[in-house]
């Protein structure tokens, strides 16, 4: 029987509670969102925090997706279930409709959260990866002050994010523009497993039909969560399958796996090629202008 270390518990009802309880308990309190990535942690004693924050009754007060005319803002504690039916994310940001379609199960979904899962940090987190490709800010609260950053300062490596012992994120922001498309694409071994490998692509197209804005993400291959160089290479080029090539190739050469029971290190990276050509094919096809009825 796996059973968690002893650890105390505490409720909170207000983000403003939640920071003084972190200030009060120290660097050993975690925040407890939808505990579907701590508790099993907790239970395998890979994680044993000195005390538990329940942040459950926050969702209402962070659990949302607000549209704007430049970026939508989602609060942290919004569930899984929630990004997955958002209208406005399906025909905007569809590479979280396309994500949430293949994490877990419905119980997770109904409970886990995108701040609890981003905070996680896991190598294999699918929303990561996604908030990684579309360019998302994280807003980072203390009880002092406020501050945003992006994903190459918030995501520092495996289980380790810029949220310092007394503060907490409180909301992701993601830029929106015309002529935009994403798409996120994942292999696993069954469903709702974690990642083998995934990939996720956000592309903006100039009035030309080249690619002026690109945002290119890999899960559960190593390194760096984006893939800058092959980022890089696709601005200015058109959407073609020669330009995807190109970045697929680099992508291959930045991405880091390892041998496992999953598939052997030769066939990630062969994946990690088949993945971000098609999430790159796939985005184009969502970025072009809308027929009109």
């Amino acid at each position: 029987m796996q059973v968690p270390a002893p650890f105390g518990y505490e409720r909170a009802t207000s983000v403003e509670e939640a920071l003084a309880l972190l200030e009060e308990h120290g660097p050993e309190a975690r925040l407890l969102a939808g505990g579907h990535s701590l508790l099993p942690m907790m239970k395998l004693r890979l994680a044993a925090p000195e005390y538990v924050i329940d942040i459950d009754p926050l969702a209402d007060a962070l659990g949302y997706i607000q549209p704007g005319p430049a970026e939508v803002r989602i609060g942290a504690m919004t569930r899984h279930n929630a990004l997955l039916e958002s209208a406005y994310l399906l025909e905007n940001l569809s590479i979280f409709t396309d994500a949430e379609r293949v994490i877990a199960d419905p119980v997770v979904r109904n409970r886990g959260t995108i701040g609890g899962a981003l905070c996680q940090a896991d190598p294999s987190e699918d929303l990561s990866a996604v908030c990684a490709a579309v360019k998302a800010k994280l807003v980072i609260r203390g009880m002092q002050a406020e501050r945003v950053v992006d994903m190459h300062e918030f995501h520092r490596g495996p289980y380790e994010t810029a949220v310092g012992p007394a503060e907490m994120l409180v909301e992701i922001r993601v830029p929106v523009s015309a002529n935009s498309g994403s798409a996120y694409l994942k292999v696993d071994r069954r469903v709702g497993d974690w990642a083998v490998v995934a990939a996720g692509a956000a592309l903006t197209l100039g009035e030309d039909g080249r690619i002026t804005q690109a945002g290119l993400a890999l899960a559960a291959v190593g390194g760096d969560i984006t893939v800058s160089k092959a980022e890089r290479a696709l601005i200015g080029e058109p959407p073609t399958q020669k330009t995807f090539e190109r970045a697929a190739r680099l992508a291959q050469s930045a991405c880091e796996p390892v041998s496992d029971q999953r598939g052997s290190a030769d066939y990630k990276r062969h994946v990690v090629g088949v993945l971000t050509e098609r999430v790159l094919a796939r985005a184009t096809e969502r970025a072009q202008p809308k027929k009109e009825e």
